[in-house]
């Protein structure tokens, strides 16, 4: 997959991030993409499985879409999500509606060039590290990237948002 281009890697170098793009075999029979993720870079990488972020698409109180991204060891507090977005409340998206707006694939989805940029919301665990790992929008494949260049490129929001 070297040279492997996605909305979310143009992005990354349309803007000048500093950025890695890292490959793994995805196994088809797996359907936790952030297990798989963790499981295939942790320890290639050296990094801990709290480093590799999973992309969420919630649907807002208000019917408005949004992202929230979370450590893949941990779950998303929907309460806190849609707080942190300004919404009472929130639920998982339907599949279909995440991958219609994003232009990405479940299992995919990047925080990262969006057909349509969503309301997004890093969970602020993302800033006591000095890399991250996220979806570069493909099964599969992984971008690591500062947290501020992954927070200022999405124009997000950050708040503690897991259980």
């Amino acid at each position: 997959m070297a040279g492997a281009s996605t909305p979310a890697i143009r992005t990354l170098s349309s803007a000048r991030v500093d950025h890695r793009v890292h490959a793994y075999e995805h196994d088809a029979r797996r359907d936790s993409y952030g297990a798989e993720a963790v499981d295939a870079l942790g320890a290639q990488l050296g990094v801990e499985a709290a480093q590799i972020f999973k992309t969420l698409v919630i649907e807002l109180s208000t019917g408005k879409l949004a992202v929230a991204v979370v450590p893949v060891p941990n779950t998303l507090s929907l309460k806190a999500a849609a707080a942190a977005l300004g919404a009472p409340k929130a639920v998982m998206a339907a599949r279909s509606a995440a991958e219609r707006s994003t232009g990405y694939v479940l299992g995919g989805i990047s925080p990262l060039g969006q057909r349509k940029p969503l309301p997004t919301v890093v969970d602020a665990s993302a800033l006591t590290w000095d890399r991250v790992l996220c979806s570069a929008g493909k099964r599969g494949l992984e971008i690591e990237v500062a947290p501020a260049d992954l927070i200022r490129l999405t124009a997000a929001v950050t708040a503690p948002i897991t259980a």
